[in-house]
């Protein structure tokens, strides 16, 4: 009797650890999910492959960066050699900042390139426009809206 009630106690233990697990996999890192540091996305950040581009806003558009994550803002910038994909952070961030930037303005912006969706694309670190400036993560790539609401 002992030994059964054990197995079962192992079996609920086992399975409840896989279902965690699954869970955690899908929200995208096991430090919280959406766009926090740990997340897949965010851990795609290179420091190797950081670059600076400069160009004219296309577009601005929101994105998923991916299934169930809170959706992104992210440019369309035209550089003259190339239209590149710069992935800036999560809408609700974005939305809360005093700088503005709009299809038309010139950008330089930096961060990590990065292959997206097979499509080449730029993590933003910093954006800089007429004289203003969005810092979106630090030098080694951590977003600066992790632990934002904290502060």
């Amino acid at each position: 009797m002992k030994n059964g009630v054990v197995v079962l106690l192992v079996t609920i233990f086992v399975t409840s650890i896989g279902l965690n697990a699954d869970c955690v996999a899908q929200r995208g890192g096991r430090r919280g999910g959406g766009w926090s540091a740990g997340s897949v996305y965010n851990r795609m950040y290179d420091v190797t492959t950081v670059t600076t581009i400069s160009g004219e806003v296309a577009s601005v558009e929101q994105f998923v960066p991916y299934a169930g994550a809170p959706p992104g803002v992210h440019l369309i910038v035209a550089t003259g050699s190339e239209s590149i994909s710069v992935h800036l952070g999560p809408a609700w961030f974005i939305e809360n900042q005093d700088e503005v930037i709009d299809v038309g303005d010139a950008v330089t912006v930096t961060g990590s390139r990065i292959v997206y969706l097979e499509q080449a694309a730029i993590i933003a670190a910093s954006v800089q426009t007429d004289g203003a400036a969005l810092l979106l993560r630090d030098w080694r790539g951590i977003p600066v809206w992790s632990g934002w609401r904290r502060r």
